[in-house]
């Protein structure tokens, strides 16, 4: 297991600059994943780390060594692509072992680490399978076993299920968590789908155009965004955005006005003053269509009503809303119907504001509230 740091990393193709200025520490034993939207540079970073791209400044350290300047090859990282890659004309054994074989290892060594990987990733019984004999899951076990027999002190993932369907992505997050409770060594993902991010992260890395946006835990990047693209980023559906006018200003609250109405929002607005222009967010999990008392609201005509089960998403058109607002109640919820106008509650701890440059304000966390 090891420790990666990374010191003003930066990377650029000609004149376009991908990667700017980044400083990332990952503890030895963490899975880290880099999240964002296409072409925001992730996958890159993760090409810096295991030297398959050049840096252009900065330095990248693992285990405390300055692997700067060395070949993937000695930089005791395993790196598994979104492509299989395996060979089609070898047995999963023999795919599992043959970087091992390129190494010169003992033929007994060889096969006692595909067996202890292939009993960690529960596919002993297809060792003598080809390839084409194996589903879309069974190869990607197979191409990260390939990984796990180098015993690398970091293991280094390019969206690897980006090629599977719903389900079977499902199966194999649950999988990675484990593989990752099970030999505790330090991972990178790279991924643009924040469930992903979500469910399989110690600590997520929010990239856009080639800068850090945030670094935290999940729960931490969910509830306290710092800024307008994280919390537009992280969550599905993606968080309601309202433009609004600032019209009060106290240490725990903000009072902003919008076209249907007034809103409360338990932020600590800084400096802020009134008749800034801010935006307030608002998840869709969060908005209420069961009105409390007292609990603020915003208007809106139904143009949209999915029944999905477990869930109803409604979408409303509200004015000053960036985009249509969506509403989320689980369940089936039956009470409203396209063309209705109707009351949307919107509870001020679940609120946040930012300001004319996208900043987040802090939110007053409910113990401060209290």
């Amino acid at each position: 297991m090891a420790a990666v740091v990374l010191e003003n990393v930066s990377k650029s193709f000609g004149k376009v600059d991908v990667i700017r200025q980044v400083y990332i520490h990952i503890k030895d034993g963490e899975f880290v994943v880099f999240v964002g939207p296409s072409g925001c540079g992730k996958s890159t970073l993760l090409r810096l780390i295991a030297g398959l791209e050049e840096l252009t400044t900065g330095e990248v350290f693992i285990d405390d060594v300055n692997v700067s300047h060395l070949p993937p090859s000695q930089r005791d990282i395993a790196m598994v692509f979104q492509s299989y890659a395996l060979y089609p004309h070898m047995t999963v054994a023999e795919n599992m072992g043959f970087g091992l074989k390129l190494k010169h290892f003992p033929a007994d060594e060889i096969k006692s680490r595909v067996l202890s990987a292939a009993r960690i990733l529960q596919i002993e019984q297809l060792l003598e399978r080809k390839p084409k004999a194996l589903s879309g899951g069974q190869r990607q076990r197979v191409a990260i076993g390939r990984a796990i027999v180098t015993k690398p002190k970091v293991f280094l993932f390019d969206e690897p299920l980006s090629n599977l369907d719903a389900a079977l992505r499902v199966k194999m997050r649950i999988e990675l968590s484990k593989l990752h409770r099970d030999l505790k060594t330090t991972i990178i993902y790279v991924t643009h789908d924040q469930i992903e991010a979500m469910t399989l992260a110690n600590k997520i890395v929010v990239l856009n155009s080639g800068r850090v946006e945030q670094i935290g835990s999940p729960m931490e990047v969910y509830l306290y965004p710092d800024n307008k693209f994280v919390a537009g980023f992280i969550g599905s559906p993606k968080m309601n955005f309202i433009n609004a006018t600032l019209d009060e200003v106290t240490e725990q609250l903000a009072r902003v006005s919008i076209p249907s109405g007034s809103l409360r929002a338990s932020v600590k607005a800084g400096n802020a003053k009134p008749g800034d222009q801010v935006t307030l967010g608002i998840r869709p999990e969060h908005c209420q269509l069961k009105l409390q008392e007292n609990m603020d609201c915003l208007q809106g005509e139904v143009l949209l009503v999915e029944h999905l089960g477990d869930e109803t998403l409604t979408y409303l058109e509200v004015e000053g809303a960036e985009e249509n607002v969506i509403v989320r109640e689980e369940g089936e919820y039956a009470d409203v119907k396209v063309g209705d106008r109707i009351s949307v509650g919107v509870p001020q701890q679940h609120c946040h504001l930012f300001d004319g440059n996208g900043a987040a304000f802090t939110r007053v966390q409910e113990e401060e509230a209290a």
